[in-house]
């Protein structure tokens, strides 16, 4: 009989609303674990890691997500590791341990759109389904996967996209459409991120470059910058992301926009272009969230740009 390990950190899965009617993280996993029934034919065991909500995570807290998942793997008679996790961050968190897992055993990310106490709760048949597919052998070199809405998908190029539908989240590679290959991964060494200063700054029509040198006034060891449109910007902010490379900052270009690539299509002084010519990195397929935690990743295990761009290039 296999045996999961169940990571319980919190989120709208473990929330149930107080006196005030807020939702609040308040579940232990032990507590999702009865909810969700038992899984036939598997063994669950269940640690408490965090219990909060995931957009008040701190990366102090990822980093010990990421180390509970390692030590979950470092018995030999575990078939697979479930993380449950709040919606909101969920694609950062379950990116970061992706960067780093090169074991071959499914690590399964899954949550809830609706709390505990709701009549319409999700989480119970999200963790029996996510449970299910880390104690499936078919599951295994597939790296880190999410299972929500009796879907799965891998977790590079996820983003969460509805604050309502019973599926938030697109973007990852179904994988049904794998054929039992695994994507192409690029590893990073599993170092701590907590000390790694990357902030995120967006345009908008106007905006200028305050932020940006803010940022590096903080020593921001990066920056990710949310374009516009396939990652454009403004000139003022164009001219301040000149000015950050030049300090030695590594700057990213993402967009606001869900669906399409990153392309440096367009020029003018502040377009995709232009910003490549600075010398910034353009990520063609992962949104702001996603594109920091590989920033943070790799500055943190001392990768050097030019794999930061190896990386986000694809």
């Amino acid at each position: 009989m296999p045996d999961v390990i169940v990571l319980a950190t919190g989120g709208t899965i473990a929330s149930r609303h107080d006196d005030s009617g807020a939702a609040v993280a308040a579940d232990s996993g032990a507590d999702l674990l009865g909810s969700a029934g038992e899984v036939a034919g598997v063994t669950v065991t269940v640690r408490d890691v965090v219990r909060a909500d995931s957009s008040a995570l701190t990366l102090e807290q990822l980093d010990a997500i990421r180390a509970a998942v390692g030590e979950a793997l470092s018995s030999p008679d575990v078939a697979g590791v479930v993380v449950t996790h709040g919606t909101d961050t969920m694609e950062e968190t379950s990116l970061l341990v992706d960067l780093a897992h090169a074991d071959p055993r499914p690590v399964v990310f899954t949550g809830a759109q609706h709390p505990a106490d709701s009549p319409n709760a999700d989480g119970p048949a999200n963790l029996a389904g996510a449970i299910a597919v880390a104690a499936d052998p078919a599951y295994r070199g597939l790296g880190v996967l999410l299972s929500f809405a009796g879907e799965v998908q891998t977790v590079r190029g996820l983003a969460k996209v509805s604050t309502t539908a019973p599926q938030p989240f697109s973007g990852g590679l179904p994988v049904a459409e794998l054929a039992g290959s695994a994507p192409h991964r690029l590893l990073a060494r599993n170092a701590p991120i907590a000390d790694v200063r990357v902030d995120v700054v967006a345009s908008y029509p106007g905006a200028d470059g305050v932020l940006v040198d803010a940022a590096v006034a903080a020593d921001a060891r990066g920056i990710v910058l949310v374009g516009t449109g396939s990652g454009n910007t403004t000139v003022a902010l164009a001219d301040a992301v000149r000015r950050a490379i030049d300090a030695g900052v590594v700057v990213v270009v993402s967009t606001r926009i869900v669906a399409g690539p990153v392309d440096a299509a367009y020029g003018g002084g502040g377009g995709a272009a232009d910003l490549v010519a600075a010398g910034a990195i353009l990520s063609r397929r992962l949104r702001p969230g996603q594109a920091r935690i590989v920033l943070l990743a790799l500055l943190a295990g001392g990768v050097a740009p030019r794999w930061i761009e190896a990386y986000l290039g694809r």
